[in-house]
């Protein structure tokens, strides 16, 4: 009830003050309403549309252009995952010494069983080492099965033993 008493009270006032005010002042208000009424109109709800509308239209070709660049990308994608994964040569004897060979790696000892070798170092980098680990991860799908290293007394060398096992390669893609 408060509330349309309220609005009422408002009418009142507003009609005192307008009865209060001659012809011209009512024409000069009345204008000076529409106008900023208008402003208010066009900057909230036309000028944000047209500028929208002219951004959009500079935008448009570049974005179709990185919609086709998507497209080709998805197709790629598509015809790859189709293709069979490539199997990596099986790891041996001769694979793994070359390896540690191209990164001044010498084994104590290098034994192979089926898809396990087993490898004894001594006295190596412990990052030339993890490089060697990580490209034969990459490249050979060779993964470390067990790893014991112990610090030498030098900084960064290592005696180390590991097991390393080469799988199929299906599961890694």
């Amino acid at each position: 009830m408060k509330a349309t008493q309220s609005i009422g009270r408002c009418k009142e006032r507003l009609a005192v003050y307008w009865l209060a005010r001659t012809e011209q002042e009512r024409t000069y208000l009345t204008v000076g309403g529409a106008v900023v009424l208008a402003t208010l109109i066009y900057m909230i709800f036309i000028d944000p549309a047209l500028t929208g509308r002219t951004e959009l239209r500079q935008k448009l070709p570049e974005l179709r252009q990185e919609a086709a660049e998507l497209q080709a990308l998805a197709l790629e994608a598509s015809q790859l995952a189709a293709r069979p994964v490539p199997q990596p040569a099986p790891m041996t004897r001769e694979s793994l010494s070359a390896g540690l060979a191209a990164r001044s790696i010498t084994p104590q000892s290098l034994t192979m069983t089926g898809e396990y070798a087993k490898l004894q170092l001594s006295n190596v980098s412990f990052a030339n080492l993890v490089m060697w680990l990580d490209a034969q991860r990459r490249e050979n799908r060779i993964s470390v099965q067990d790893m014991t290293a112990t610090a030498q007394g030098a900084p960064g060398q290592v005696d180390a033993s590991l097991t390393l096992h080469q799988g199929s390669g299906t599961a890694a893609r």
